[in-house]
């Protein structure tokens, strides 16, 4: 599959819950991957996009078997509609949601009201702010030692 649709189909494994404001808030923490001028995703990805969704360890929907037990979410059983594909050409297309902005780097869904103030557990991420149900994060100064 090219990289547009598995880009769709990662939009729509993380984020269709969310809606389109929350797709594209998704989509943007992608891109911002691609573009990060430092640390671990731009030493790792070299502003790939393909690589960025492929990174190991990154998105829960690009793991088949999670906790050993299989993962019926995933990008490859996530059949991508017109919508997905609209929002990752927007997100191709330069644009950034406004309330993530630029230099969100993280996601997650905390499943409860209240977002953790570091993610990864590493904290290399703060939290910057809550769209829907994810939680978004920017990078701390520990992000560029990655």
């Amino acid at each position: 599959m090219d990289t547009r649709e598995l880009f769709a189909r990662l939009i729509k494994c993380e984020a269709e819950g969310e809606g389109l404001d929350g797709m594209r808030a998704v989509a943007t923490v992608v891109m911002n991957r691609v573009r990060a001028p430092y640390g671990e995703y731009q030493r790792v990805n070299l502003g790939d996009l393909r690589r960025v969704i492929q990174q190991m360890c990154q998105f829960s929907c690009l793991k088949t078997v999670i906790g050993g037990a299989p993962n019926p979410q995933n990008v490859w059983a996530a059949t991508p509609q017109q919508i997905h594909y609209e929002v990752a050409d927007w997100a191709m297309g330069g644009n950034i949601h406004i309330g993530t902005g630029s230099d969100a780097l993280w996601y997650m869904n905390p499943f409860v009201p209240k977002c953790p103030n570091f993610f990864p557990y590493n904290q290399t991420g703060y939290w910057y702010t809550r769209i829907n149900d994810h939680c978004f994060y920017n990078p701390t100064a520990l992000y560029a030692k990655t």
